[in-house]
């Protein structure tokens, strides 16, 4: 009898980050998978470049145009559900927007759902999204458009979740959503993270360290004028649409790390992480893999007290959580952290109950069940 044939699919693969990390994860679970994606960017995602990695449709789009592929969801779920799978018994995908957004060929194919959250734009953080969309100049247009996209989205969400035979969250906020939106149950799993490339310096240095994709709903705003009314120093490492912003409100000790392949490069940001003081997480994440990477590398985070952070960070243990997401919170947090001691080492062991190779042998457990 042969093998069961496993396909992997995304949303995306356009730009590295903690979805792209869990995808490349499945792919050393199960080497021979080939992975689906909607529109890939070889340039930008250079990890995947020894990897079987095939597209939709909407790759064929004129390359100028492809750099607003989030504009056309109706687009890419159409692309998605064209997708032909028929060879494959197993298809696991990993999905934050579409990627499970993939149609069965024959019944006892079997489709697994690595679910980040279900979609945040139609669910969690719809109204988030309404009132600021993260897309610049076009945030009129888009929340105009949004209560007559979304219904429809919504639609073709659950109908593709009805499709989903097993639900793994990343989180139990995740999970707890799933019941909510799907009325389904689920298992966590929690992403993987390389915690191994960090060396916490038993001897700290004095700054904060902030990082992440700079939009709306990160509230990297929250880490620098926080940081900026104590006065101590603070490096924002990451980029987007508020970056202008972001430096506008920025007092003298706040500096700025941009170049993904330069200044905010992982070694940059591996070595400034193993000697802070402590990380600044103002955000409401589904998970948050930063913060763990935070921990490994012995800083002890200042995280907003809500959603996936919950699993990762426990008050005055590993770090200092908060409950409103305003700068006056965030400031009293980081003084609050000040006045404990936090071991590197030990916030290093809390970070590797996260560690890839538990995610691994999780998700091929979950895959070989359903194979038996």
């Amino acid at each position: 009898m042969p093998a069961p044939k496993i396909a992997i699919v995304c949303d995306f693969l356009t730009t590295m980050g903690g979805a792209e990390n869990v995808v490349l994860a499945m792919h050393e679970a199960f080497p021979s998978a080939p992975i689906y994606t909607a529109i890939y960017n070889k340039d930008k995602v250079p990890a995947f470049r020894e990897i079987d990695v095939r597209t939709s449709s909407l790759q064929k789009i004129p390359a100028k145009l492809r750099a607003f592929y989030k504009l056309f969801p109706t687009l890419a779920v159409k692309a998605m559900r064209k997708l032909d799978l028929s060879e494959f018994d197993i298809i696991l995908t990993s999905s934050y927007l579409h990627g499970h957004q993939v149609t069965k060929s024959r019944p006892n194919q079997v489709i697994i759902n690595y679910c980040h959250t279900p979609p945040r734009y139609y669910w969690s953080h719809y109204d988030l999204y309404r009132k600021d969309p993260g897309y610049g100049k076009l945030n009129p247009i888009i929340s105009a458009l949004m209560p007559v996209m979304v219904p429809r989205q919504r639609k073709l969400d659950l109908q593709a979740a009805a499709q989903v035979d097993v639900f793994i969250a990343n989180s139990t906020e995740t999970q707890a959503r799933i019941k909510k939106y799907y009325n389904r149950t689920s298992t966590v799993i929690h992403p993987p993270v390389d915690t191994r490339r960090f060396t916490p310096a038993r001897t700290r240095d004095d700054y904060y360290v902030s990082l992440g994709r700079q939009l709306p709903n990160k509230r990297v705003d929250l880490a620098v004028t926080a940081c900026t009314k104590l006065g101590v120093p603070l490096k924002v490492f990451g980029n987007g649409p508020l970056h202008d912003k972001l430096v506008a409100m920025a007092g003298p000790t706040i500096e700025f790390y941009t170049d993904r392949f330069g200044d905010a490069s992982d070694s940059a940001v591996e070595d400034a992480l193993n000697h802070a003081k402590g990380f600044v997480f103002p955000s409401d994440e589904d998970f948050g893999i930063v913060a763990v990477e935070a921990l490994a590398a012995g800083a002890p985070v200042i995280a907003y007290d809500k959603s996936g952070t919950r699993d990762i960070v426990q008050d005055g243990v590993n770090g200092v959580m908060f409950d409103q997401q305003t700068t006056n919170k965030v400031a009293e947090a980081i003084k609050r952290s000040e006045a404990i001691t936090f071991l590197p080492s030990k916030l290093q062991r809390h970070a590797k109950r996260f560690e890839k190779t538990m995610f691994i042998t999780k998700i091929q457990k979950v895959v070989g069940d359903h194979i038996r």
